[in-house]
């Protein structure tokens, strides 16, 4: 026992950061900046944290379209001399060019950056079971925070349409649906907390002593 708190008194940090994890969190990526939100991420990843980032397709890259187009474009002009087949391989769906951004901030080749990157996942659109879970946003790096007014800049959807990604419709039409749904659920949702609210309202001479009751209690 006494080992124990000698080294709870030495090493105290080391405690805190094992018992601050959480269930996987929900990252709505819709207005992030990309190379910021991928850094915050891979911090996350390497403490242990399990991310999941859902509409990869609405993060935004930092100038213009035309000019992220060409940075790709030399990008994908890097392979292997003799036999490209094997590498680099060279993504164009929106979720695998975010996963292959959290890669390189990892150390993937190590055992702690092969474990850190196992705890990502990373989709376009909200799929199930993410769309009836509570979703995150990363103030520090939102783009109204963080970009400059006036300043140019790109979604990454529009660069992976641009550079091949063939599912860009399937997606906004995915996610209509999914926003259609959401918005029936929302209103129905309401309508129940107003007529919850309203039976209250009607009752509450008769709950007053129940109440007093329950305060007492502590409730």
């Amino acid at each position: 026992l006494s080992a124990t708190k000698q080294f709870v008194s030495v090493f105290p940090k080391i405690l805190l950061s094992t018992m601050v994890l959480e269930k996987p969190i929900v990252i709505d990526c819709r207005d992030h900046l990309h190379g910021r939100l991928a850094s915050i991420v891979a911090k996350e990843l390497l403490a242990g944290q399990k991310v999941v980032l859902v509409r990869c397709e609405e993060m935004v890259i930092s100038g213009s379209l035309v000019r992220n187009q060409t940075k790709y474009a030399q990008f994908r002009a890097k392979h292997m001399n003799t036999n490209p087949e094997r590498g680099p391989f060279h993504f164009r769906s929106p979720a695998r060019i975010v996963w292959r951004t959290i890669r390189g901030m990892v150390h993937q080749k190590t055992a702690r950056g092969q474990a850190a990157i196992g705890r990502l996942s990373t989709f376009e659109g909200i799929p199930h079971p993410y769309d009836k879970m509570k979703r995150k946003v990363i103030p520090a790096a939102l783009r109204v925070v963080r970009l400059k007014p006036g300043r140019n800049f790109c979604k990454l959807g529009d660069l992976a349409n641009n550079v091949g990604w063939k599912h860009k419709e399937l997606v906004d039409r995915l996610e209509d649906k999914r926003r259609a749904k959401s918005e029936a659920f929302f209103q129905k949702k309401k309508a129940a907390a107003a007529l919850k609210a309203k039976a209250e309202e009607a009752a509450a001479g008769e709950l007053a002593k129940v109440n007093e009751t329950l305060a007492a209690a502590g409730y």
